[in-house]
């Protein structure tokens, strides 16, 4: 696979794989940092990491990791993310599978270097509905973030509103804001492979359904809602934001 404009290397052998290898090790690092603090705390005793640095950790990682690579793959790390900017027209559906089954990858890597390092754990760490929210409650929340999350990116990403590296302080600033006021409920996780792919290292796939079907049902809602403030996708700023840049001529 080739796209477009793609750099080559010896005028030969294109570097799409930079795309993906970011997207696999940007992923890695957002759900280590987001399951982390729950195996920690499990391991270590006591809450050697406090809930609000449990949850205001993951805004600042994915802050960093739009800063440090988003330029390479566009620093999507979730597979809602990727979906809405396809279907905004800004990134092409031919590298979807490709940047999906990074993104797993990444997940499952983190999950299982977490179980290697620091052993079996039931459900710390793991994006669970709180007392008293159901699983269609829970699914429900995690669509509303969900959504919140997806236009933020889709704003920072426009022609119209592009913030440039302040774009990293918005995304990574909403995650956290986010898990502040909203993870008691469910744990707030906003995507489908940080929630799925530790708990299938675990063995603990519960309410999956919430956490399958929320930030996907959150795409379609937020691409329309991109639709109504700025109009179609499709860009020339959008593009190269979702897109990357640095393995483009």
């Amino acid at each position: 696979m080739r796209a477009s404009g793609d750099a080559v290397v010896g005028g030969a052998n294109p570097v799409w794989w930079r795309r993906f290898f970011g997207e696999l090790l940007g992923t890695f690092f957002l759900v280590l940092v987001s399951v982390g603090p729950g195996v920690v705390n499990q391991r270590i005793g006591a809450e050697a990491v406090s809930r609000n640095a449990a949850v205001v950790a993951p805004g600042l990682m994915l802050a960093s990791i739009i800063l440090f690579m988003g330029a390479v793959s566009g620093a999507h790390l979730n597979p809602s993310v990727t979906l809405a900017f396809a279907l905004r027209r800004d990134f092409p559906w031919r590298w979807v599978p490709g940047y999906l089954a990074a993104q797993f990858a990444g997940a499952v890597a983190a999950g299982g270097l977490l179980a290697g390092l620091l052993g079996g754990h039931d459900t710390a760490g793991l994006t669970l509905p709180g007392p008293g929210i159901g699983a269609l409650l829970a699914l429900v929340w995690e669509m509303i973030l969900t959504v919140g999350l997806i236009s933020t990116i889709l704003g920072t990403a426009s022609g119209a509103q592009n913030v440039g590296p302040l774009a990293a302080v918005a995304v990574g600033g909403y995650l956290a804001l986010a898990g502040l006021w909203a993870s008691p409920l469910t744990g707030a996780s906003m995507n489908v492979f940080r929630s799925l792919g530790p708990a299938l290292v675990y063995g603990q796939p519960r309410a999956w359904c919430a956490y399958l079907l929320g930030p996907l049902l959150a795409v379609p809602v937020a691409v329309g809602v991109a639709a109504l403030l700025r109009g179609p996708g499709g860009g020339r700023i959008s593009r190269r934001v979702a897109q990357g840049t640095t393995v483009r001529r």
